[in-house]
């Protein structure tokens, strides 16, 4: 009576050099999703987040005030009828601050979407392929990374002032720039990782240059590009409302928490409800996004010991 076949296991790399069971990976990223959930600063950090990101989309469509309104109060103190009072021009300040919000986060988030693919994207050319891709690559990095970020901005969006006043455009400005951290980051992982033997046996069986990146490499790489994404959110949202308080962002009636800062700033002292809530958000933001990448950090980081 012939033996029974033995069972076939199928296998990914993992970062101790050679392959392991599905089961294993899926446990692996079951045990990271556990300590992220166990980071209380980083949960935190995560349902503040999503609270803002929420309110500023859903709230606007039942609050009686839109942020272009003109409620006939002006320069009134916060009430039960405007929760954070009103501006000068009579504009309900909760509704403008959900829209500086919302605003904010929409272009911090396509930020880091478009200049973490890009990033990953070069990064995982230069570190695969080495020689003259590599060369090419990161002196093009280089030269990015040496001219200073802010100073760019202001000269593109003094340049084209007219499309500089949509969120859109100052997104894809800041895209452009905030890619080379990560390209280097991820080439360095690259170049560790595409010597070892699960490579090489991938290679052996004649696995194209696609297949390797995208399902051994990337995957292998995940971490890093998941904070740097979340630090990226945080970074963009600080150049953004730089931006739009010099007066080189958004411009009315589109509003941002830059531009809320930066008209609420000569009002500080008579009407510090203007200056201070939109602050308040923005630091608020940031400091949830941070938590979360520590969370993420500590969470992907397989030599972290359990706390």
């Amino acid at each position: 009576m012939p033996e029974p076949a033995a069972p076939t296991v199928t296998v990914v790399p993992s970062t101790a050099g050679g392959p392991v069971p599905v089961a294993a990976s899926r446990g692996q990223l079951r045990m990271a999703a556990g300590r992220f959930v166990r980071h209380k600063l980083a949960m935190t950090g995560l349902v503040v987040f999503l609270l803002l990101l929420l309110a500023s989309l859903v709230v606007p469509l039942f609050w009686k005030y839109g942020y272009t309104s003109i409620t006939g109060q002006y320069g009134t103190g916060p009430s039960a009828q405007h929760p954070f009072g009103t501006d000068p021009i009579g504009h309900d300040m909760l509704a403008q601050v959900l829209a500086g919000t919302r605003t904010s986060l929409e272009t911090a988030l396509l930020v880091a979407a478009i200049s973490t693919a890009f990033g990953t994207l070069v990064g995982a050319i230069a570190g695969y392929y080495g020689g003259i891709a590599d060369q090419v690559l990161m002196r093009l990095t280089d030269l990015v990374l040496i001219v200073p970020v802010l100073a760019v901005l202001l000269v593109l969006s003094n340049r084209f002032s007219k499309q500089a006043d949509s969120s859109l455009f100052v997104g894809l400005m800041l895209a452009l720039l905030l890619w080379t951290y990560l390209a280097r980051l991820v080439r360095g992982t690259f170049l560790g990782l595409r010597e070892r033997e699960f490579i090489e046996a991938e290679h052996a069986i004649g696995a194209s240059a696609p297949r390797i990146i995208l399902r051994h490499l990337v995957p292998n790489a995940a971490g890093a590009i998941a904070v740097n994404a979340t630090l990226t959110v945080a970074n963009a949202m600080l150049i953004e409302a730089a931006l739009s308080y010099l007066g080189l962002g958004v411009q009315p009636p589109q509003v941002d928490l830059g531009t809320l800062i930066a008209s609420g700033e000569g009002d500080a002292t008579a009407l510090p409800w203007l200056f201070y809530f939109p602050s308040a958000f923005l630091v608020l933001a940031i400091l949830c996004v941070n938590f979360v990448g520590d969370g993420l950090r500590d969470a992907l980081d397989p030599t972290r010991r359990e706390r």
